[in-house]
């Protein structure tokens, strides 16, 4: 139980911390890359790890959660930058700068997010059912070798499609996919630190 309190939770901060970096585009290696996507990645390993340990059912609950608390976070952080400053303390521009939500940006995220976690889920699923409940590392990476460039196209089309060139919104979304399949490998490991969910009934459909 508390495994899953801990990988619950360090699925939704991530989320969330990834959403708030993805604010800010900086230069690696010649190419664009939004920088939510250094640690956004993990998230995909987790979100692996919960469904090994709680099942399908576990892990999309999951999923539509953390997307709840960006939205809620987005709205918080809106609200808290247009409310009125205390000019005793001065106009504090700087919190509207750096965290007032570019609404663009968080629909883009969380939708790209469902969107991919959820296919992640099913995938996942499906191969363990279908192909092999063995290998589960073959598990993670099939997955993953389409949730993550799903992830990629939706999020940098809709957050950067006719607002930058389309050269730059594919250099975004290569050098994305690049860094979220490297992070994959490294990560992959960890999938092996949590035990697998007891057998279900074919019925209930959550394995």
């Amino acid at each position: 139980m508390q495994t899953i309190v801990v990988l619950v939770a360090s699925y939704i901060a991530l989320q969330i911390f990834s959403d708030v970096g993805s604010l800010r585009i900086v230069m690696l290696g010649g190419m664009s890359i939004d920088a939510g996507t250094f640690i956004y990645p993990l998230t995909f390993t987790l979100r692996d790890m919960v469904h090994k340990t709680m099942g399908k059912q576990g892990a999309r609950l999951m999923i539509i959660t953390a997307a709840a608390f960006n939205l809620l976070m987005a709205g918080y952080f809106w609200l808290v930058s247009v409310l009125p400053p205390d000019m005793g303390v001065g106009a504090q521009p700087e919190f509207g700068q750096v965290l007032a939500p570019l609404w663009r940006l968080v629909f883009a995220s969380i939708i790209a997010e469902v969107i991919s976690e959820l296919t992640d889920t099913e995938i996942y699923s499906l191969w363990k059912k279908k192909v092999t409940a063995r290998h589960q590392w073959s598990r993670v990476l099939v997955s993953n070798a389409v949730s993550i460039p799903l992830d990629s196209l939706i999020f940098c089309w809709i957050a950067f499609g006719g607002l930058f060139e389309g050269s730059v919104v594919w250099s975004i979304f290569f050098s994305n996919t690049i860094i979220k399949f490297a992070t994959t490998l490294v990560s992959l490991p960890a999938i092996y630190l949590v035990k697998e969910k007891e057998a279900c009934p074919t019925a209930t459909n959550n394995c």
